[in-house]
């Protein structure tokens, strides 16, 4: 007889029964005692619930509308999640789930999302459903409405279902099995949800390439019967927003965005087109949708798409293409290591096929080994990292290594190149179960700094860039790639990234701007004044050669002199880094703040600066961009109070953001000359060279025409060409101070820490 050290209860009788299940001992109670009547008891419960629809949901997005969807907890852990409705204030999902509870107590948790591609899900309310109150075998419609634990005043909006409560009679054991085969779905679920919310599949099929050409007679939004029209286009996950054009009905775009399909068969890109409207919510203008099941691939299909829900007609052309060569495997498995398979690819991109399909520049290779040190992101102490691989718009993931500060993924990753001037980014986030993962840490690594086969510990960085954050990450990287293809593609476009978070004011970001566009300005008026400084022989040396010089040059001047003069400075930084004399700069935008206050207060004037007054010069734009500003505000007083505050914040984005487009111009132009990419620095010599000869062997007039023909022709050779600007281009590629000072790899800590020591830390 098995003897029990507690006393007979209703407690104890059920750890009897479970000691005696799990020893295979059949209980029986004597053959002539009737067992005591017990009310039937279910050992399990199915609930059948049909997620209806939302009403009056919260607004989360500045648009006015949210990404809702749904997730359904039991006894703290996930057992559903809806799809994302986008942009959709009352979305109907009606989608049904089958879940098995064990016991009434534990009510089922609701919980609403707005979906933020991204950027952590933002918050939109929480219900409770009593499982005890229901009652067995009937639908029964149920509305909950939605509340925030923290600011219960608030009226978040409601949800609809259908519950189905049906108890589900059978062996205890097999009731078990089948309560386990459904958390053991739920967590094979929550595996499988970062995916979704990360980059909804691994490998995609194909690209579609679409071309925004123009729009027809569109709705006029605005009261001078025009209006100023951009389009968004979306599909799956992956967003696009064509720029503005204002004041037209017949808009010109002639943009090209570039989609990843996973789906064989296609799927649909819907597309909106919208009026911007400063200060106020845009207005929509239309809506339409393209089918890609129904375009055959290899193809250029010219489609005139109307608008539902509006007026007028979108020239779109949609081409879709096979699946480039991307790859995840494992580290024993990849195409690199083997040889025959490395000079295939070597062979592929050779200068021999130079002019073999032009958009196919290379191929990149990432071996995510482990990482190192990383912060603990959960109260245990630990974290639930994976990595996120990404180059351009191609996104993919690791698996998740749980509860652990030192993971290894040994994950193979596989990319085509398609600009060389592309920046690798490596992202370590921590999975979390209840909302978006937790960022961990990022490194940001230009294709053409990458040492190839070199396995090197890279120190991780914050969100911005700009500072370090706890742990290291071992990456192997092999790229290989075709030069004169990569040259060439520098003169075209750069390929837009998805639609990411709203752009936001931001004090010190507006004053790091204005101190960029301060030191570009300031560096001109230098020149200005170092030039006046000649005319005025404050030095009579300095003005003795400029004089010659200055005849000199005048007297000989042709026009090839002009881009031949260019590759001095090129030719004179080269030789002072060859020499080890680098003049770039080692703390570029550091301590700005503080040079900003104490620049003209310390540092005294050099002897051609007395005669020029650059601070007057400088409150003369502050003074013309403050007049400007007022003049906003004046011109606002008549909107009500909030579109003010919008008219306000655009204006100050719009300054940030043309603040940091002319300094970004004035530093690319400096950066190429000071060798920051050797790449760019020698595709300009070529450039400028070329450049020389041609002019220096065609006469002027002939250079001219030409430009001029090709010019007024263009549009009658192709009328769906898309116009770009290869200077442009080019400088575009080139890094200003601020990707510099992102890209620049962080010094490892040389002090081992117990991170470093200890090979492996699991949970």
């Amino acid at each position: 007889m098995l003897m029990l050290p507690f006393e007979r209860g209703p407690t104890s009788d059920m750890w009897i029964f479970l000691t005696y299940f799990l020893l295979g001992i059949n209980i029986a109670g004597p053959s002539n005692a009737e067992p005591p009547p017990r009310p039937p008891s279910p050992a399990m419960y199915q609930l059948d619930i049909v997620l209806k629809k939302g009403n009056n949901l919260a607004i989360r997005d500045r648009t006015g509308t949210s990404d809702p969807y749904v997730k359904f907890k039991i006894a703290g852990k996930e057992v559903f999640r809806s799809k994302t409705i986008h942009k959709n204030l009352n979305p109907v999902w009606d989608e049904r789930v089958i879940l098995h509870v064990e016991t009434l107590r534990d009510p089922l948790y609701v919980k609403v999302f707005d979906y933020d591609f991204g950027l952590q899900d933002d918050f939109m309310g929480s219900a409770y459903l009593y499982l005890e109150s229901l009652e067995h075998q009937r639908t029964l419609d149920v509305t909950l409405e939605l509340k925030d634990p923290q600011y219960p005043e608030h009226n978040l909006g409601s949800l609809e279902l259908a519950v189905t409560l049906s108890p589900k009679e059978g062996d205890v054991r097999d009731s078990t099995m089948l309560l386990r085969r459904n958390w053991k779905r739920s967590s094979k679920y929550q595996s499988m949800r970062l995916s979704d919310v990360h980059r909804k599949a691994q490998l995609w099929r194909g690209i579609v390439s679409i071309t925004l050409i123009e729009g027809h007679g569109l709705q006029p939004m605005d009261a001078n019967g025009l209006s100023d029209p951009y389009v968004k286009f979306r599909m799956g996950h992956q967003k696009y927003k064509s720029k503005t054009i204002p004041k037209t009905l017949s808009p010109q775009w002639r943009e090209q965005f570039d989609f990843h399909m996973y789906d064989e068969q296609g799927g649909f890109v819907d597309i909106t087109v919208w009026d911007k409207d400063a200060g106020k919510k845009d207005d929509f203008m239309g809506r339409c949708s393209i089918d890609l099941s129904l375009l055959s691939k290899e193809q250029t299909h010219k489609l005139d798409v109307p608008l539902e829900e509006g007026e007028g007609v979108l020239v779109l052309l949609v081409t879709l293409t096979a699946s480039a060569a991307v790859s995840i495997s494992d580290l024993s498995v990849n195409m690199l290591d083997d040889p025959h398979e490395r000079l295939h690819i070597m062979q592929r991109y050779s200068l021999w096929r130079s002019f073999h399909n032009l958009k196919d520049v290379g191929v990149v290779q990432v071996k995510v080994i482990r990482a190192e040190g990383l912060m603990a992101a959960d109260v245990t102490g630990k974290s639930d990292p994976f990595c996120v691989v990404e180059l351009s718009n191609d996104r993919l993931q690791t698996h998740t290594v749980y509860k652990n500060l030192n993971p290894e993924w040994n994950k193979v990753f596989t990319f085509n190149v398609k600009d060389i001037h592309s920046v690798l980014e490596v992202t370590v986030y921590d999975e979390d179960r209840d909302r978006s993962a937790d960022f961990l840490g990022k490194v940001a690594i230009p294709l053409l700094n990458i040492q190839n086969g070199e396995r090197k510990a890279y120190a991780l960085k914050s969100k911005e860039l700009t500072g370090p954050t706890k742990g290291v990450i071992f990456l192997e990287i092999d790229v290989i790639f075709n030069a004169v293809k990569a040259g060439l593609r520098t003169l075209i476009p750069i390929e837009q990234k998805y639609i990411e978070e709203e752009p936001r004011v931001s004090k010190q970001l507006l004053l790091r701007n204005f101190n960029r566009v301060r030191r570009c300005i300031m560096f001109l008026i230098n020149t200005g004044c170092y030039i006046n400084s000649c005319f005025e022989w404050d030095s009579p040396q300095r003005s003795i050669c400029a004089f010659v010089l200055f005849v000199v040059v005048v007297w000989n001047f042709e026009l090839y002199m002009i881009p031949m003069a260019l590759l001095l400075p090129l030719a004179w930084n080269y030789i002072l880094i060859a020499s080890g004399k680098d003049t770039r700069q080692d703390d570029l935008l550091e301590d700005e703040d503080e040079d900003f206050d104490k620049d003209d207060k310390d540092r005294k004037p050099g002897p051609w600066e007395e005669s020029c007054d650059k601070n007057h010069i400088l409150e003369d734009m502050l003074a013309s961009w403050h007049f400007e500003w007022i003049r906003t505000m004046v011109d606002s007083e008549r909107k009500g109070f909030m579109n003010k505050l919008y008219a306000i914040q655009d204006v100050c984005i719009s300054v940030q953001n043309a603040l940091d487009e002319v300094a970004s111009y004035g530093e690319r132009i400096k950066n190429t000359f000071n060798w920051t990419v050797p790449f760019l620095s020698c595709l300009a010599i070529v450039a400028l060279g070329v450049a020389t000869t041609i002019v220096y062997f065609i006469p002027l007039r002939y250079i001219v025409l030409a430009w001029g023909v090709n010019k007024f022709t263009k549009k009658l050779r192709d009328p769906y060409t898309i116009d770009n600007n290869e200077l442009l281009d080019f400088l575009s590629r080139v890094p200003s101070d601020v990707q510099v000072v992102q890209y620049r790899e962080l010094k490892l800590d040389p002090n081992p820490s117990p991170n470093k020591r200890k090979k492996n830390n699991p949970g």
